[in-house]
């Protein structure tokens, strides 16, 4: 699976298609969790509200990706309870630290590839582990993604490059 030219797409805040576009994924982010949560820890092995964050990110840079990682845990701990409020700060970091790093790698290759893509899921969970790791001061809970998340880890890097694949030929 060789890689593809890619051309990210960066919007400014003034842009109003940066707001339509972060909807776009912030309802994608709170709908995925929802369906995942009908599988027994369908959220802590599928991880799913990280999914449309790292699209959002890789395709469209750091502005959307950051409104769609800060709103998305947000707006699904309002409106379901989930994640619960002792994992929100957490789930923030994570999702800040996926955004930055997609849209770094994503920008500095202008490609999409399984590798950029494994490389991008492998840091933000290595460095969000540490983080959730001095936040909590818990090695299981810091290596839980590893764990038990590892089957989201797989679909973020096979869905993600399926979806950017995809969206590598459309201008936006």
């Amino acid at each position: 699976m060789r890689s593809t030219t890619f051309q990210p797409v960066s919007l400014s805040l003034s842009n109003y298609r940066t707001y339509l576009f972060s909807l776009v994924f912030i309802v994608g982010n709170l709908v995925l969790p929802q369906i995942c949560h009908l599988v027994p820890d369908g959220g802590k092995m599928l991880l799913p509200i990280y999914f449309f964050t790292l699209i959002a990110s890789y395709k469209f840079g750091i502005r959307i990706g950051l409104l769609t990682a800060l709103l998305s845990p947000l707006c699904n701990h309002l409106l379901f309870g989930m994640p619960p409020i002792n994992v929100l700060p957490i789930l923030l970091v994570k999702s800040s630290l996926l955004a930055i790093i997609a849209a770094y790698i994503a920008q500095y290759s202008k490609k999409v590839s399984l590798i950029h893509l494994a490389i991008t899921v492998v840091a933000y969970q290595l460095i969000g582990g540490i983080a959730e790791y001095f936040m909590t001061s818990s090695v299981p809970s810091a290596m839980q993604d590893f764990t038990l998340g590892f089957p989201g880890m797989i679909i973020q890097i096979l869905g993600g490059w399926f979806v950017l694949k995809t969206l590598a030929n459309y201008e936006c």
